[in-house]
């Protein structure tokens, strides 16, 4: 089943993690996924977002997340945005997919939450996050 996926990583936050995003969502597009954020994992992503205000932004992300089948974040790298982001869609009941890098510290708020609709993952390579996401959305077929 194809979905619409948003992919939520840092930014702003650091790019530590950049390879591993771009595997991410390489992968997601070579399965067919649609992920409007996509560009998210790109090395110019600084520079393309510095051409947009704020509050497109903040628009543009609502939309796209109101209108996704599932939200998939890449937390490795605290992000104020990406913690926003992971809120909005519990509180609309998407399921979100929470994934870091073994043995990075991860917000208690994150790691302590217990609603239904969030998963949250370590990996210790990129490929390990992808057999995460597969499992997750495999999971979440069925919800949709």
């Amino acid at each position: 089943m194809i979905m619409n996926i948003y992919f939520a990583c840092s930014i702003t936050g650091g790019r530590e993690f950049e390879l591993v995003y771009q595997q991410i969502v390489a992968f997601l597009l070579a399965e067919g996924h649609i992920v409007p954020t996509s560009h998210l994992a790109s090395s110019e992503v600084l520079y393309m977002e510095k051409i947009v205000t704020a509050r497109d932004v903040y628009e543009r992300d609502v939309e796209w997340l109101t209108a996704c089948d599932v939200l998939l974040a890449e937390i490795s790298t605290p992000s104020h945005g990406v913690g926003y982001e992971i809120g909005l869609a519990l509180t609309l009941q998407k399921p979100v997919l929470c994934i870091y890098q073994q043995g990075r510290k991860v917000s208690k708020m994150i790691l302590g939450n217990p609603d239904t609709h969030l998963k949250v993952c370590a990996y210790e390579t990129s490929e390990g996050a992808i057999q995460q996401i597969c499992k997750f959305l495999s999971d979440n077929t069925a919800r949709l």
